[in-house]
């Protein structure tokens, strides 16, 4: 396999114009619009319609079925009942299953065999931002088309069906014990995490109460924290966007690892007993590592336009093939599954295992790590993934207040085109909308480090200057 060269200088194309879904969902500020209860409700009922088509012809008359799961934002009771209501005017059954990681919703859809799924979460943002997303029967989020077809419902009048049409609701009780059994079946049975001390940070999310049985189960002694979620403190000062906070943790207790998850679980970070931390990068290498040395690896990998070219690099060493999709897990498990691979990820710590999950799961990546780890008998993440020296790459969060079109603005395209020279080939600029939040991303990757700092601190300000305008 040849060398790779640097991956071209490009900023990440506008998708496909949608009024309500982003990369992620519908997500936004609990209030405003569309997180309200009463399209909450319209969405329901338009969600309902959409789905029933596609399951009437697949299985005929019988009434379809979807579950909802949430984290632990308290405006999610309210949500959930709209939601609820929605569904049921549709003719739609719902299955409530409370706190559960977003991973948890998927597995349950599938192995109930459900028309689909949907969770109640902003993942990584804070307590009073909130979201809906769906998945379809099989467990994974749902496509473009279906996402417009849903939106071309909600613009048609909320009509309830007649009394003998409604769908029911009930409480799955066994949902959490299905799910942790599940979570365990992705860890070698010939192998146990016992004498293994880890931290675990639930972010104060769904996976507060779960994810440290799952841990404890397959033997290994559990520091929690981040599991007292009270409504208010998702994300706040913890879990995987504010790994510090693990970090503290593992070198206090003398931990030996510790984990990271985000405030729906599909998020996940590391840490070394000396304190080093490990992003998606670096946790994909790992598991792809302990595949391709065992002959289980299927087909290459696919990060993401930010994956650090490093990661690229190495997989090339390795004679993996490698490519890059856009920004969102779900644009990783389209190629992925265009391409018949399994592993593929993100930087900020979805990664994607399709042989043990229809989607990125937290929990179960880190179970893959730990498992390589156990059957090398290397205990540090830092010595197993050695190879692997990431190039500095930094990413400056730019809010925004209003619309902005930065691709449009004569000053940006100047700062980058100016920095692109000042990289000379030896780095890269990528500017991108969240899809998930109002904020610009500005990410700077390079061999020099101090170069990529200025450069990106640089650019973020014009950019800040030009979105306030």
């Amino acid at each position: 396999m040849h060398e790779p060269k640097y991956p071209p200088l490009i900023r990440q194309k506008k998708q496909m114009k949608r009024k309500y879904f982003g990369t992620d969902g519908i997500r936004g500020r609990v209030g405003d619009a569309p997180i309200t209860p009463d399209f909450a409700l319209r969405l329901g009922f338009a969600a309902g319609r959409a789905l029933a088509h596609g399951h009437a012809e697949a299985n005929g008359d019988s009434r379809p079925a979807v579950l909802i799961g949430k984290d632990t934002r308290i405006s999610g009771y309210m949500l959930e009942s709209a939601l609820e209501a929605g569904l049921a005017a549709s003719g739609c059954d719902v299955l409530l299953v409370g706190p559960m990681p977003t991973p948890g919703v998927a597995y349950l859809t599938r192995g109930l065999r459900l028309s689909a799924g949907i969770m109640i979460s902003a993942s990584h943002n804070p307590f009073d931002d909130n979201g809906i997303k769906f998945f379809s029967g099989e467990g994974s989020k749902l496509d473009d088309a279906v996402e417009l077809s849903i939106e071309a419902e909600l613009d048609k009048p909320l009509r309830s069906l007649p009394s003998i049409s409604l769908g029911k609701a009930r409480r799955l009780d066994d949902a959490h014990g299905r799910y942790i059994e599940f979570c365990k079946s992705t860890f070698p049975t010939k192998l146990t995490l016992r004498g293994l001390k880890l931290v675990l940070d639930c972010a104060h999310g769904a996976a507060y109460d779960i994810g440290p049985q799952v841990f404890r189960e397959l033997g290994a002694t559990v520091i929690a924290i981040g599991n007292q979620p009270d409504g208010l403190n998702i994300n706040e000062r913890c879990g995987a966007t504010h790994p510090a906070t693990m970090r503290a943790a593992v070198l206090a207790q003398g931990a030996d690892i510790g984990l990271a998850l985000d405030g729906d679980a599909d998020r996940l970070i590391m840490c070394d007993a000396d304190g080093t931390l490990f992003d998606g990068d670096q946790l994909l290498y790992a598991m792809v590592k302990d595949r391709h040395e065992k002959g289980w690896l299927r087909g290459g990998v696919v990060g993401t336009l930010m994956t650090n070219f490093a990661l690229e690099k190495r997989f090339a060493e390795m004679k993996v093939p490698f490519e890059r999709a856009k920004v969102g897990d779900r644009y990783v498990l389209e190629m992925l599954r265009e391409k018949k691979w399994e592993c593929g990820g993100e930087n900020s710590g979805h990664l994607l295992c399709l042989d043990k999950h229809s989607t990125g799961d937290g929990i179960i990546s880190a179970l893959q790590v730990l498992a390589a780890l156990r059957r090398t008998g290397i205990k540090r993440l830092g010595e197993f993934t050695a190879e692997l020296t990431l190039f500095p790459q930094v990413l400056v969060n730019v809010r925004l207040d209003r619309k902005f079109d930065f691709d449009a603005d004569t000053n940006i395209k100047s700062v980058v085109a100016a920095a692109e020279n000042e990289l000379d080939g030896a780095g890269r600029v990528l500017l991108r909308a969240s899809g998930t939040e109002p904020l610009i991303r500005v990410m700077v990757e390079g061999r020099n480090g101090e170069l990529v700092n200025a450069l990106a601190q640089r650019i973020a300000l014009v950019v800040k200057e030009a979105a306030t305008k």
